[in-house]
């Protein structure tokens, strides 16, 4: 599997329990773990196929509704089977500077085309491919939201092309002469003059006609500055025109070296003055150094528990103790950097908030435990999916698998209605909103489907953009990694990869610590352990003591000398 690209993550996989009958409650205990260990893998493929034609039904249920209702428009409105033509709606808060003439750029259907090819359907990816040749034009007087078209729209048609000339998909039966590609090329050319300031970070607004508007905003996000480089670097490498990549990574290089001493960032900042508006930070070769850095800082100054709040970029001290529904992206995320013992952690907290509302809240104040009063709603985001889908991919879990089929039961029965999928309004009544966001088909069904059926990305290197878009990464792409990352502090098994049926979660164990009779030589750690000096745990002093592997807090000498989370 080769999605997941590095190499030494561990699989959680336990053997044999041995089983002490000290009590009745402690056989039955074991009983139940025992059970989970000897699952039948011919009933669970049975179930992972039932599952994966639930999502593929959830899919054309909001496609076919929205072909119906709203194309060649941006997106559907579900409980009215009518349209929005919100391209130039999104990121806009205050609703302003909206268009007169514009009538919508196919927005669903480009983020739809790659998993209309994971599901198999050549035959409506073939033609809507061939449709938005020749009808989908950018030169449109809208003014939109840089971050939201390059990771919809110009990631949408990125993917899309790359697996059109797959011939390994045979998606395309007709001719093909890379159509997609140049309307990539056309759209990332209109966001060039977004990048032409001072600092080399780009606006956050620009006209697909006109460029930058006069008088517009200078202020901007982290991620509408920092977080272009995926889809702007693809361009570059099909079209072989250096300037989309040139301009992200100078973006990039520019907010990195704004970083605080303590490696954090804010939230937004001044594109012309490079000055720092919003000093809150939080999780939401040379980049490598830069990466781990980042994660490191974040491991340090967020995380609390399995959670993570937000802290001052300058002083690391908390702000804001909430939970957001897009920080459910961050355990799949520390899959990819081989922290599975941390993910494991922190997906469990978010779907049990899943399991208490029915989906999960905009916003969820965690030192008050109260949903946010004003942030009530969930739009259809699809971040714990992809982090399930993650999790499972590195653990083979069946756990995870229970979890996509919770999700599955609780999108059909709240949020599904006659026309589509409707967003939630308020979660404590499960009050409908009038709105199926494109995300719902291009990530949140996608990631469901691939959950209880991966065998289109087996065994091929996809990386996955922020929008959920498969990016096929050619091997001329490839940069060589350096040999060690974090000095030992990885997730590792020492004599490579093996299964089980049962594993950590399963077991409801902690995977960091707990014993494993059949496999006696391997051994697991979180990235952020660091371990005591000695191996009894003995001390004189707390520079002897390590950082635990669950929680990431550092340990500490009790005045028995031994070294704790006192």
């Amino acid at each position: 599997m080769h999605i997941i690209t590095i190499d030494f993550i561990s699989f959680f996989s336990y053997g044999f329990v041995m089983i002490r009958a000290l009590h009745l409650k402690h056989v039955y205990i074991c009983f139940l773990i025992s059970f989970a260990f000897f699952i039948d893998p011919s009933s669970q493929h049975v179930k992972k196929i039932q599952m994966r034609e639930k999502v593929r039904e959830m899919f054309y249920h909001a496609y076919d509704n929205y072909m119906t209702y709203a194309f060649p428009h941006d997106e559907l409105k579900p409980i009215t089977k009518s349209f929005t033509d919100s391209l130039s709606e999104l990121g806009n808060l205050k609703l302003e500077h909206l268009p007169a003439d514009y009538n919508g750029s196919a927005v669903t259907l480009v983020e739809s085309l790659s998993s209309l090819a994971i599901l198999g359907n050549s035959t409506e990816f073939e033609k809507r491919v061939l449709w938005l040749s020749e009808n989908l034009t950018f030169d449109v007087d809208v003014r939109v939201n840089l971050f939201e078209c390059n990771i919809r729209l110009l990631g949408g048609l990125i993917s899309a092309h790359l697996l059109a000339i797959d011939s390994t998909n045979r998606l395309i039966q007709g001719s093909y002469n890379n159509q997609l590609l140049r309307l990539a090329e056309d759209l990332g050319n209109r966001f060039l003059p977004a990048f032409e300031t001072p600092t080399g970070l780009p606006y956050a607004w620009i006209n697909f006609k006109n460029g930058v508007m006069e008088n517009e905003t200078t202020e901007t996000s982290t991620s509408g500055c920092g977080s272009l480089i995926l889809e702007m670097g693809a361009l570059s490498r099909l079209t072989g025109d250096p300037r989309f990549e040139s301009v992200a990574l100078r973006a990039l290089r520019q907010l990195w070296r704004m970083r605080s001493s303590l490696d954090l960032l804010g939230t937004t900042l001044d594109v012309v003055t490079g000055e720092w508006l919003e000093y809150s930070s939080g999780i939401g070769a040379d980049y490598w150094r830069m990466f781990r850095s980042a994660y490191l800082a974040s491991q340090k100054y967020f995380r609390y528990g399995p959670w993570y709040h937000e802290a001052n970029m300058w002083s690391g001290k908390p702000t804001y103790w909430q939970l957001t529904s897009l920080q459910a992206f961050w355990p799949g995320l520390q899959v990819l950097v081989g922290d599975v013992a941390a993910a494991n952690s922190l997906h469990r907290e978010f779907f049990h908030a899943w399991e208490k509302f029915g989906v999960i809240p905009e916003r969820y104040l965690l030192d008050h435990q109260m949903i946010h009063p004003t942030e009530r709603y969930y739009p259809l985001r699809p971040e714990l999916a992809e982090s399930t889908f993650y999790l499972y991919q590195a653990t083979k879990d069946p756990w995870y698998l229970d979890v996509g089929e919770a999700m599955v039961k609780s999108l059909n029965r709240y949020t599904k209605v006659a026309g589509g999928f409707a967003s939630v309004r308020d979660v404590t009544t499960m009050q409908l909103e009038d709105h199926q966001h494109s995300f719902f088909l291009a990530e949140t069904c996608k990631y469901l489907y691939l959950l209880f059926d991966d065998s289109f990305v087996a065994k091929r290197n996809y990386v996955f953009t922020t929008e959920g878009h498969p990016i096929h990464v050619m091997s001329s792409w490839h940069e060589k990694l350096p040999e060690s990352y974090f000095s030992g502090n990885w997730t590792v098994s020492k004599s490579g990869e093996w299964e089980s049926g049962a594993s950590a979660l399963s077991m409801k164990v902690c995977p960091s610590i707990a014993p494993n009779s059949r496999f006696t030589e391997q051994h697991r750690e979180s990235v952020c352990h660091v371990p005591d000096q000695k191996i009894d745990h003995r001390c004189w002093s707390n520079r002897e003591c390590g950082v635990d592997a669950t929680t990431c807090r550092q340990r500490s000498c009790s005045e028995a000398g031994f070294c704790g989370l006192w």
